[in-house]
């Protein structure tokens, strides 16, 4: 048994953007019985000898010795059971294994169907769910379950497979090991037993088993593998060979043959490298499709997906217009479809639909040959349109017959000829097919005006025959002429109503984009893409923003649904936490918990899901194609304004963040510089006392102390700015206000004056002695010294210097006036700045950290009042501020 392997570095799988933390092994072969689960045991006890912890999750040993030896000294999982139809069927336990979380996981049979009753409807949907979890993979698979070649495999063995897995689960494996032996051996392993049962393995000789077909399957899988070895090279310049190069075309639609033109056009595109677009022409026809009908043209839009596909939708009443429109604004190259299978009418001689492309596009057109069944329509069951019978409808056909009819009648008397007449009853058609739904009322009136038109104006007159034999003629031309202007009247009509679809489906885009470009928050972005879902949909459509929170809290658009929310039950909720916690789509019209009565989709950014959006199916129509492109692309822009609006807060905290840490940086820098000096003159002053105070003049000893007093004064005021501006940024909670006398309040502030307030003369004025205000004592008290000593250190001695209050309205005003030189127009603009000091030609004070403005500016704030600077005439600068008033009336509450 050979091995022929090849490795791919990195994994991204899911076919939805999902990045995987596991990693993937297939062990690939090209029939049953090659030794792929073999194969696969044998690694995982190598890998168990390495270090590994290795679970072994689901292994079909299909009563093989060999491999049923193989397993033992691995751990395995129980297998899940599921009642189906009274059988016990037994599975893979996804549940088990995520809880168990070993490093390595073996999980045969990856294209298997899961039983009803489990999450999801693949097998290979478990392995991409182990995977996202972080837990490595080890599974096998048939040449023959590869979506694009179930086709080619089936035209070989004649026989066709159901399980299949997308293309994508197995190119983007890590791994992938062919597991190779010669046809002829495998051709005795079966004769032998070691595959299937006797009874089996006869049964498989004589149909799938046979030398030919396995060597063909062999060189398949072969080239296959071939194929993936070339990938990584290719996947990084993919993108520009597809938009440079080849772009593959196919037309999605719901006839049978449609599954194979789209597996044909991947593998083409597999090999060109090109782009590949799967095209949906919406036209009235397509509108009626129901039954067995629209449930293929729904599997062919999953297959076009599976298979890498991206879909597109036009509308349009002439699909090879639409295609070859489509095909020129897009740069397709070639365009892949199936053969019409059912004869041309002979009679109108109008060309198929491949021809038609022939002739309208010069790219290469591919036709896949069709084997099914030549198409007849039954008699009977020819295509009428739907149209429902309405008496409005019914009285505009009535009352444009009768308008012809005397409108025929004053020609008739007035001497023009028939021609006349007839023209003004084709009128009457056309006014009726374009006030009318659909073309049944056109198609009557046309009845209608031709046997009024024969018995009100033909010879002889008021009965139904016709005595000149051109009548019969005439009587045809015009059935003619007004069916003919009926049908383009409608035709018209239709297209116009296509339009404005397209029209109101472009807007709603657009508007959603603009919208999204206004959200200030998160929830507003969801909320608004939840406004236009609702209006695309016409349903309450659920939003929950994915954070870190455990638990989704959803809302509801329309907001006057909140009986929704109530009836949410645990099982859609877990739907919505599996979608959240995968970055997958899940729920009804979907392969993972298909049972659920809610669609749930991931708002996607590129650092993972932003929002889950629900929408609701029972009881609703599903969403065709082109409406759920429309809503994923909604989806995306949302995700994507949700991400611009996330980093914008991750700046503005990284500029806030800098901006404290430059201020921290400014503080320290300003508080070594500003200490170093009076503890430079403190330490200086007292060493010189220590040494000489004996030998120091009296007077120079005085100045010694002095200095050293006023020194640490500045350093005792310097700490309690610092303290009280620390506390107001850390406990403002603890910030309470209570009424004391402005009186107390002065008497206290000038007994903490600086030493230096001697030099000049300070007043207090009060107009009042009563007056009463609103305050934290310490805090206010804190903001006057600190005027007052800006005021006593930025005078000349001997200035005058006045700390005042007077009642103005409902508050107390303050002021600390001087007539020192004034302070600088320039200056006062930056006067309350922190850091802002005199040191550097401003004002605060002569060395200081520039804090004690700001502060008191803090402060004043805090208490609901505003401080100015103001010039005091004729010189001197007045700083004042206010406090709310306390009355006397107040006080007695």
């Amino acid at each position: 048994m050979e091995k022929i392997q090849q490795t791919r570095s990195g994994v991204e799988i899911g076919g939805e953007g999902t990045h995987l933390a596991g990693k993937l092994k297939i062990f690939f072969g090209y029939a049953a019985g090659v030794g792929k689960t073999y194969a696969m045991l044998e690694a995982a006890h190598q890998a168990q000898k390495e270090g590994m912890d290795v679970v072994v999750g689901y292994v079909e040993p299909h009563a093989r010795p060999d491999t049923l030896a193989l397993l033992d000294g691995l751990e395995s999982l129980p297998c899940k059971e599921i009642d189906y139809r009274g059988i016990k069927l037994k599975e893979f336990d996804l549940d088990r294994a995520l809880q168990r979380k070993p490093q390595l996981i073996l999980v045969d049979e990856l294209a298997h169907n899961n039983a009803q009753g489990c999450r999801h409807t693949k097998r290979y949907q478990d392995v991409e769910e182990l995977l996202q979890a972080g837990i490595n993979v080890y599974t096998t698979v048939n040449v023959q379950h590869l979506e694009s070649l179930n086709d080619l495999v089936s035209s070989i063995t004649g026989i066709a497979v159901n399980e299949r897995i997308p293309d994508h689960i197995f190119d983007r494996a890590n791994q992938v090991e062919l597991v190779d032996i010669e046809p002829d051996e495998l051709v005795k392993r079966l004769q032998m037993g070691k595959v299937y049962r006797e009874r089996q393995a006869k049964q498989a000789l004589q149909h799938f088993f046979t030398t030919e077909n396995l060597a063909a399957l062999r060189e398949i899988a072969m080239r296959r593998t071939a194929d993936q070895l070339n990938r990584a090279a290719l996947q990084e310049g993919k993108e520009k060979s597809a938009k440079a190069g080849e772009h593959i075309l196919i037309c999605l639609s719901s006839a049978p043959s449609n599954a194979k033109v789209i597996r044909t056009a991947a593998r083409m595109a597999e090999a060109f490298h090109s782009g590949f677009t799967a095209l949906f022409v919406q036209t009235p026809e397509t509108k009626e499709l129901s039954g067995e009908n629209l449930k293929r043209l729904r599997s062919n839009l999953r297959l076009a997906e599976q298979l890498g596909a991206q879909i597109s939708t036009v509308y349009g009443t002439e699909p090879a217009v639409q295609i070859a429109e489509y095909a020129r604004v897009s740069g397709v190259t070639k365009i892949v479809m199936g053969r019409i299978n059912h004869k041309q009418n002979p009679i109108t001689g109008k060309k198929s639909l491949a021809d038609r492309l022939i002739e309208l596009t010069d790219l290469d057109v591919y036709i896949i040959p069709d084997h099914q069944p030549l198409y007849k329509k039954p008699l009977g069951k020819l295509h009428v349109p739907k149209t429902r019978f309405t008496w409005k409808d019914t009285g505009i056909m009535l009352a444009s017959l009768l308008l012809s009819s005397l409108a025929g009648f004053g020609f008739y008397y007035a001497g023009f000829s028939e021609s006349n007449i007839i023209t003004v009853y084709i009128l009457g058609v056309l006014i009726t097919a374009v006030w009318t739904n659909g073309h049944f009322y056109g198609a009557i009136d046309s009845l209608l005006s031709v046997a009024a038109f024969n018995f009100l104006f033909t010879e002889p007159r008021f009965t139904f025959q016709a005595n000149d034999p051109s009548y019969p003629v005439t009587f045809l031309i015009m059935l003619f002429s007004s069916v003919i202007a009926s049908s383009l009247a409608s035709r018209v009509k239709a297209q116009a109503r296509l339009a404005a679809q397209k029209s109101y489906y472009t807007e709603l885009l657009l508007g959603s984009s603009q919208k999204l470009q206004k959200g200030r928050t998160e929830w507003d972005c969801l909320r608004l893409t939840a406004e236009q879902l609702n209006r695309l949909f016409d349903r309450p459509v659920l939003y929950a923003l994915s954070g870190t929170e455990k638990e989704l809290a959803f809302r509801v658009e329309p907001s006057d649904e909140q009986n929704i929310l109530m009836e949410l039950g645990s099982e859609e909720i877990g739907v919505a936490k599996w979608v959240q916690r995968n970055n997958k789509h899940a729920g009804a019209t979907t392969n993972t918990l298909p049972d659920s009565k809610w669609l749930f989709l991931s708002v996607r950014g590129t650092q993972g899901v932003m929002g889950i959006v629900g929408i609701p199916i029972a009881g609703y129509s599903i969403p065709d194609a082109f409406e759920k492109n429309l809503m994923i692309a909604i989806l995306s822009e949302c995700g994507l304004s949700q991400e611009r609006i996330r980093l914008q807060e991750e700046r503005n905290k990284a500029a806030l963040q800098t901006q404290k840490e430059r201020l921290q940086a400014n503080l320290l820098r300003a508080v070594s510089h500003d200490l170093r000096t009076p503890l430079t003159n403190i330490s200086g002053s007292a060493d010189m006392l220590m040494q000489e105070e004996s030998e120091l003049d009296p007077a120079i000893r005085k100045k010694l102390y002095t200095a050293i007093y006023d020194d640490t004064n500045w350093l005792i005021n310097m700490t309690e700015n610092l303290l009280v501006a620390t506390h107001l940024e850390t406990d403002k909670e603890s910030f309470k206000m209570s009424p004391e006398l402005i009186e107390d309040l002065f008497q206290s502030v000038v007994a903490h004056l600086d030493r230096r307030a001697a030099e000049h003369h300070i007043s207090v004025h009060l107009e009042d002695a009563t007056l009463m205000a609103a305050m934290n004592a310490r805090l206010i008290q804190r903001v006057i010294i600190n005027i007052l000593n800006n005021a006593i250190q930025y005078t000349p001695k001997e200035s005058n210097i006045e700390l005042s209050a007077v009642k103005k309205g409902n508050v107390v005003q303050i002021s600390v006036t001087d007539d020192g030189p004034g302070i600088p127009d320039d200056a006062k603009r930056h006067l309350f700045d922190l850091f802002y000091t005199a040191g550097q030609g401003k004002a605060d004070c002569q060395r200081g950290l520039g804090l004690g403005l700001n502060l008191c500016q803090s402060i004043v704030a805090m208490h609901g009042g505003k401080i100015d600077v103001l010039d005091h005439m004729p010189a001197g600068t007045t700083f004042q501020f206010t406090l709310p008033l306390v009355s006397a009336e107040e006080m007695k509450y």
